[in-house]
């Protein structure tokens, strides 16, 4: 578990999935993601997904809690999802962050991405992370920005994204 001011940061369990529920089933929430709310099966399988990659990978989505509360906001994290965008993307550990609109404009996902990254530089042998955001989602890219991300390619992926990269700062 790692601690900021205001979040937890934590692997999922079982109790999460009601709130993540909630969160992947609101339209505004995935807008920009996949535009189709997520049904109760697809978010559990989501779930299932994430403990699977702490597992095999060492690393995963942490979910985003508040600390005064113990409300799930979201998660942020890496994955490998094997997404078949080439050599320039596939191999690196692939970032990844979404909140329930109760959290969006807030600060969260800076500081929650902020974290993670921090935590994974520490932890991970990995010096390259990349990430996917839609160019309609410029709450994400402006994240993406301050935590070091750069745009390096667009590519189709269930509509355009664009590709960003990030190396390890000092390298």
């Amino acid at each position: 578990m790692i601690e900021t001011e205001r979040l937890l940061l934590r692997p999922h369990i079982e109790a999460d999935y009601e709130a993540s529920c909630a969160i992947w089933a609101d339209p505004d929430v995935v807008r920009h993601i996949s535009g189709v709310p997520s049904t109760r099966e697809q978010t559990w399988h989501r779930l299932l997904r994430a403990a699977g990659m702490w597992v095999m990978k060492g690393y995963g989505p942490f979910a985003v809690v508040e600390k005064a509360t113990g409300r799930l906001l979201g998660e942020a994290g890496h994955h490998d999802f094997h997404r078949g965008l080439g050599e320039t993307f596939d191999p690196y550990p692939e970032a990844g962050w979404v909140l329930g609109s109760h959290a969006h404009g807030k600060g969260v996902a800076t500081e929650a991405v902020t974290t993670m990254l921090k935590w994974f530089d520490e932890t991970r042998p990995e010096t390259r992370t990349v990430c996917i955001i839609s160019p309609d989602n410029p709450a994400s890219l402006r994240v993406a920005e301050k935590v070091g991300y750069r745009p390096f390619g667009r590519m189709d992926y269930n509509g355009e994204v664009i590709m960003l990269e990030r190396m390890r700062p000092g390298l």
